[in-house]
């Protein structure tokens, strides 16, 4: 599949190579990725970042998945699934981090020293990649760029897809900020 890519898709998984290597991550998540991706620039997928306002609000993405990282990676969804049965994420959250020391649910060690060799991908990083591959396809693309990586973090359910979508970036507003309102129907692989 990596042959398929193009040098803006292949910057984006460098980039979240090193942005796991700074964190001291132990492997490569779709949150890697996607910060990557924010980084690019002169690409397809970074003038929609940018007319969609990301850019802009970098900050306050990367606040959003620091917070879901807290959170032990629960989505806004399984938050509110908790809730309508009682359990006070926020209220556990606390009482976690009160015992055990902040932070501790987000999975993140910082003594972790980095092992030689490239890093293993997560499954949610697999399944962008996967699901990048699918939206090329079934645009007719023979390659995959990084504008199928960014409508694959759109589609794919999880934390990432949870914050574009707090910030304004849903499946449709990044179709057409790629390819234009004509192309609003098409491009959603699953």
């Amino acid at each position: 599949m990596f042959e398929r890519f193009t040098g803006g898709a292949r910057a984006v998984v460098a980039g979240a190579v090193d942005r796991a290597k700074e964190t001291g991550a132990d492997s490569i998540s779709e949150e890697h990725m996607l910060l990557a991706l924010l980084d690019q620039q002169g690409s397809r997928a970074s003038f929609a970042v940018a007319a969609l306002g990301l850019t802009d609000r970098r900050a306050s993405v990367e606040a959003s998945l620091a917070e879901a990282r807290r959170r032990g990676g629960l989505t806004k969804a399984d938050t509110d699934a908790l809730a309508g049965i009682g359990i006070d994420v926020t209220e556990i959250v606390a009482r976690v981090e009160g015992a055990h020391g902040e932070g501790v649910l987000s999975g993140e060690r910082k003594d972790r020293r980095w092992r030689a060799g490239r890093p293993p991908l997560t499954r949610g990083a697999k399944t962008i990649l996967e699901k990048s591959l699918r939206i090329a396809v079934g645009r007719g693309d023979r390659f995959i760029g990084d504008e199928h990586l960014l409508l694959a973090f759109t589609v794919t359910p999880g934390v990432v897809a949870d914050v574009l979508t707090e910030h304004g970036a849903t499946h449709e507003t990044v179709t057409r900020a790629l390819y234009g309102e004509e192309a609003d129907g098409q491009a959603k692989a699953g």
